[in-house]
Formats: structure tokens, C-alpha cells, sequence
């Protein structure tokens, strides 16, 4: 079994570049929104914060101040700059477990966002300098699948991704579909950059054609099992990854892997009509309060477990 700070540090490094590129392609929909300077360019910087947990109606006022602040702030636990630097931080504790290529990849992009000049950077060309970080990012996990050994470690670190990834669209989806006390999304314009948060516009096109319906992105965004952002999608790739892991546990731990194979059945299985019918939000509720236990129980089993339980007396 892999060393709990090891694994530790890997499964931080997927959560941080996962939600630094989260934040980066939010930031990048609102800019590109406030060029249709409307009403709908509010709203959805309104959704793009609030689906970062920023509730405050001003902000949506002024959204390239509010991009500038996600992506710089490094007072803010959840802006790119902080998650980056984790990201690396952790890395270089675990040095030894990831590839050269995965490495200089990740110091790359911590670079630019502590470059002095960053934030002139910033003002001067925002939406390409959120469009190289995202191509950074890209290239890392890249790097990660194509250079690392697919062992624990890199599972450890898939882990980390879809996890993240999972609670960052549910939490996306809540504030969008989940809520029946917020006004309805129906812009077209709005509903399509939802879309691109999530970086589903083309492959939802595939499936549904032009036909922006807010029930079709929301089952898109749900169960679709082929598209890599649907918390279908997630769910199954965490319930793999941890299934591999613990094989390697000593029976008596807190079995995450149950529950992830409970959750990635809900959504297998799941019925639009019954989501409907029960009301969306309780749906979406359910899958973040279990990607949340699913969270807290790899800490008790991988990371925080007692000592003894793993040493021979």
C-alpha cells in the first residue's frame, strides 16, 4: 500500500489542476459574455459565480474584476494562482513519484501566474492568457496518462480529478437546474454558456443538435456515459479508480469504494423522468453529499488511518 502522504499529496494534485482549469474556463465564459454587452451577459456571470459559491449581486456587475480576482487573488482559497500553487507544492513533496514531463509541465504554469508581470499580462490579453493556462493543463494530465506508470499513484491522482470534477459540475448543475426558487435559465445565449463551462457545447451538439433545451443539457450534464464532464462519466471513473485501491486495503477500512459503486449505480440507472418528478435539485444534492463521503472516507482509509492498523504488531 502507498505511503498515506504519498497518496495524499497525489489525490491534492488532481483535486487543484482540476479545479484551477474549472476557474479558468469559467472566467473565460464570462469575458467572452460581456462582449454580447446584454442582459444575459449578467446572468451568466451571475452563474459563473454563484457555481463557485460567490452570491454577491455586484459582482455580476462587473465581471472582468471578478475574473481578474479568481484568477490572481492568492488570498482566495479557490483562485487559480492559489490552486496552482498548491498543485506544485504537493508535487514537489512527491517529487519522486511523478515523471520530469509532469513536472516541468505544472512548474510552467505555476511560473506565469507568479511572473511579476502576471496581472498586466492579465489586463492586456485576458482571454488568451486563460485559454494558455488551460492548455497547460491539458498538457499535464496529458503527460501524466501518456509518462506515468498506471499504477497506484496515478490512480491516486485520477482519483483527485474526477472527484473534483464531479462536485464542481454538481455544483454547477445545483445553481443552474437545481433550485426551483431561482428564475428558470431559458436564454438561449445563457443557455449555451453553461454549455461551455462545462466544455460541453460541441459534443452536446452531436447528440441534441442546435435544440438548447434547459431538460437536455441537464441530462447531458448528468447521465450521459460517453462525455468526460457528465457526473455519469465521474462517477464511473472514481468507483474504477478506487476499486483498484482498495484491493491492496486490509479488510475493516471505511469502504469508499462501496459507496462509489452506489453512486456511479444511481446514475447508471437514474430515469429523467423520476429526476424530474422528485425535483432535480434533491437529485443533484444526493450525488454531491455522497461525492462528499466518498471524500471523507479515502481520508479515513488511505490517509488518516490509525498506525496500527497498518504495521504488523
Amino acid at each position: 500500500m502507498m505511503l498515506a502522504r504519498v497518496a495524499d499529496s497525489l489525490y491534492w494534485i488532481g483535486r487543484y489542476v482540476e479545479r484551477a482549469e474549472h476557474m479558468a474556463r469559467l472566467s473565460d465564459v464570462m469575458l467572452t459574455a460581456t462582449l454580447d454587452r446584454t442582459e444575459a451577459a449578467t446572468e451568466v456571470a451571475r452563474i459563473a459565480l454563484a457555481a463557485v459559491g460567490d452570491t454577491e449581486p455586484e459582482k455580476a456587475l462587473a465581471p472582468f474584476k471578478a475574473t481578474q480576482a479568481l484568477v490572481l487573488d492568492r488570498e482566495d482559497h479557490g483562485s487559480i494562482a492559489t490552486s496552482l500553487a498548491r498543485a506544485r507544492e504537493n508535487a514537489r513533496q512527491v517529487r519522486d513519484q511523478i515523471t520530469t514531463e509532469t513536472w516541468e509541465r505544472l512548474n510552467l504554469v505555476h511560473f506565469r501566474m507568479t511572473d511579476p508581470n502576471a496581472g498586466r499580462v492579465f489586463r492586456d490579453g485576458s482571454q488568451a492568457f486563460l485559454h494558455d493556462i488551460i492548455a497547460d493543463l491539458h498538457l499535464f494530465k496529458g503527460a501524466a496518462d501518456a509518462t506515468m506508470s498506471h499504477g497506484e499513484g496515478w490512480r491516486f491522482l485520477l482519483l483527485g480529478v474526477y472527484l473534483e470534477r464531479a462536485q464542481l459540475i454538481g455544483a454547477l448543475l445545483e445553481v443552474c437546474f437545481g433550485d426551483g426558487k431561482r428564475k428558470p435559465i431559458t436564454d438561449h445565449f445563457a443557455l449555451t454558456s453553461v454549455l461551455r463551462m462545462a466544455c460541453a457545447l460541441e459534443p452536446y451538439l452531436r447528440v441534441y443538435t442546435a435544440d438548447m433545451q434547459p431538460r437536455f443539457i441537464l441530462e447531458f450534464l448528468l447521465l450521459d456515459e460517453d462525455f468526460p464532464r457528465s457526473l455519469r462519466f465521474c462517477t464511473d471513473r472514481i468507483e474504477e479508480h478506487l476499486a483498484v485501491i482498495a484491493r491492496n486495503v486490509e479488510p475493516g477500512h471505511a469502504n469508499p469504494e462501496r459507496v462509489a459503486g452506489r453512486l456511479r449505480a444511481r446514475l447508471q440507472y437514474a430515469d429523467m423522468e423520476e429526476i424530474q418528478a422528485q425535483g432535480a435539485s434533491a437529485f443533484i444534492s444526493g450525488v454531491l453529499d455522497e461525492c462528499a463521503a466518498i471524500h471523507r472516507m479515502v481520508y479515513e482509509t488511505f490517509v488518516a488511518y490509525p498506525l496500527e492498523q497498518r504495521l504488523p504488531a
